[in-house]
């Protein structure tokens, strides 16, 4: 793994003793991340069940530790990253940032947006296979703890969303990246909207490598398991024996991805609005357009 040509400084590190002793650091804080070392695989639950796994700053820590020190463990072939609870990760704790915020604490706030972009950056470049198992809800920093990882798995409780333009901020986590290569403009779509899009949706756009149903999710943990392999061939052959190719629901926006083009190929929101008001007026297209009229003006202030 190469980090030493990244800018960032990244300054969690495994603690004194190696690999292993971060893998069994216990206290308040690193319980919102459960680990269980199963063969050579490594399972990292996000167990903040109350707060639907959002992300905080302990969370992060502790996660970027995980990941560097998995990084240098050779026993360590495959890491698989869930959610306990109904949620994978609902996004990042937005109340404790504003809470630092009103405190003055600008510094705490700069060390979580640090290690959380560290992240996703460790996660993207990662040297080891990263299965996401995204059976919940999946928004803002959820996506940002798996999109980048090789595999994600959707299922059909999925709810992915980027619901951060809604705050006033451009889809964060590394979205501007992975949203850009959707297929045509249905990214600028999704990140413009905040548009929620199911377990079937995430697959049809590429979000999701496989989608599985819920109740084979465990005998899928025990094939990765027992393959003790860190071969992405051999990962990406074991998930397409339990996945399936769902249907789209009929109101699917997917289903109109040549309307979305269309209109989100504009250069401006301002250009994309009038666009998306001719189709209305001239085809009768309602779904979309309500979506968009819905949230895009309030956040422009037109």
């Amino acid at each position: 793994m190469q980090l030493k040509n990244m800018s960032l400084s990244i300054t969690s590190k495994p603690r004194k003793g190696g690999p292993r002793s971060a893998m069994a650091s216990t206290n308040g804080e690193t319980d919102q991340v459960l680990v269980e070392e199963k063969s050579s695989v490594r399972i990292f639950k996000l167990n903040r069940t109350k707060q639907l796994n959002a992300i905080s700053a302990a969370m992060t820590s502790r996660l970027l530790e995980l990941f560097l020190a998995c990084a240098e463990d050779s026993s360590v072939k495959l890491i698989i990253v869930k959610g306990k609870g109904r949620a994978f990760c609902a996004g990042g704790d937005v109340a404790a940032v504003v809470r630092d915020i009103k405190r003055g604490s600008w510094k705490s706030v700069a060390d979580f947006s640090r290690k959380e972009y560290t992240m996703n950056y460790v996660i993207a470049t990662y040297s080891k296979p990263m299965v996401s198992i995204l059976n919940g809800i999946v928004m803002g920093a959820g996506a940002g703890v798996s999109i980048h990882g090789r595999f994600r798995i959707a299922t059909e409780n999925s709810l992915f969303a980027m619901p951060e333009t809604a705050l006033g901020l451009f889809p964060d986590n590394g979205a501007s990246y992975f949203l850009s290569r959707l297929p045509g403009f249905f990214g600028e779509y999704v990140g413009l909207t905040g548009s929620r899009l199911d377990g079937a949706e995430m697959l049809a756009c590429g979000l999701a490598t496989h989608f599985v149903q819920s109740n084979k999710l465990p005998m899928l943990e025990e094939a990765l398991i027992k393959a003790n392999s860190s071969d992405p061939s051999v990962i990406s052959s074991i998930i397409g024996e339990f996945s399936q190719i769902p249907n789209l629901k009929k109101n699917s926006a997917y289903h109109r991805l040549n309307i979305i083009n269309k209109c989100f190929s504009q250069r401006t929101i301002e250009d994309i609005i009038v666009s998306l008001k001719i189709y209305e007026h001239i085809r009768g297209i309602v779904t979309i357009c309500n979506a968009v009229h819905e949230r895009l003006p309030n956040r422009i202030g037109i």
